[in-house]
This record gives structure tokens, C-alpha cells and sequence, in this order.
């Protein structure tokens, strides 16, 4: 997976609803916390073996367990079949952001470091805005 260069905003208009609708709420919540930094999409084989577009914020080293650390992004958004993902990879006393906020998210999927998001509906916005906070907070 790697940085495209293709533009976010044409991806974002390419994509079907009810995702499409989703994704741009999403985007402009994040967009709004960026900070001036970047918002890039990336493209390529991700964990597992799946084609993905995802809208990384954020560019940061991501300390790897084996081998050097590699480029990639704070928060990572894409769509899937049936949800919405949500990569946080911020992380806070030793565990990561994700499962600090789970239990306040609302009606969502929690991984280590994923948040599936079957309809926008079912995500608690305001502890959603406190762990991007929280997030970009880990960069300064």
C-alpha cells in the first residue's frame, strides 16, 4: 500500500451512496481536526490481502515489530462491502485509542486499532470528535 497522489476530493465524488454520504461527513469531521496536515489516498494490497483506497490524515513513522519503521498515516478511512473503517493508529499508555474510547463509540466493531462502522447512525459523533482529538493530540 502506498501513497497514489490521485486526489481525495474526486475520489470521494466517485463513490455510491449510501457510502458515498458517509464518507464525506466523515471526511469533512477529520478534515476539520487535520490541522493543515496532509490528506492523502493510498492504494494497494492491505493486511490480508484486499485491494483498498484509503484517505489517510496525517503522515507519521509507524514503528513496525520486525523490520524498519514505514511511512503511513495517524487516521486511515475507507469504505468496505458492508461498513465504513476507521484506522486509528494513535495510541496512549501503552494500548491503542481505539480500545481507550470503545465502549463509549456507540454501536460499532472495535479492533486494536479499527473501527467498522456499519451506518453512520449507529456512531457516537461526540466520543468519535474526542478520540480524533485525542489522536492528533499524540503528535504534538
Amino acid at each position: 500500500m502506498q501513497r497514489s497522489g490521485a486526489d481525495v476530493d474526486t475520489f470521494l465524488r466517485g463513490l455510491d451512496e449510501p457510502r458515498a454520504s458517509e464518507l464525506l461527513a466523515l471526511d469533512s469531521l477529520i478534515v476539520d481536526r487535520l490541522g493543515g496536515r496532509e490528506r492523502e489516498l493510498w492504494e494497494g494490497v492491505f493486511w490480508g490481502g484486499t485491494d483498498q483506497q484509503i484517505i489517510g490524515y496525517a503522515r507519521i513513522e509507524q514503528p513496525r515489530p520486525k523490520g524498519p519503521a514505514v511511512e503511513w498515516f495517524l487516521i486511515g478511512l475507507a469504505v468496505q462491502q458492508k461498513h465504513i473503517s476507521v484506522y486509528v493508529n494513535a495510541s496512549a499508555d501503552g494500548q491503542y485509542l481505539t480500545k481507550t474510547f470503545a465502549s463509549r463509540l456507540g454501536r460499532v466493531t472495535v479492533g486494536a486499532a479499527a473501527i467498522s462502522i456499519p451506518s453512520l447512525d449507529r456512531l457516537d459523533i461526540d466520543v468519535f470528535t474526542e478520540l480524533l482529538d485525542a489522536a492528533f493530540a499524540t503528535l504534538e
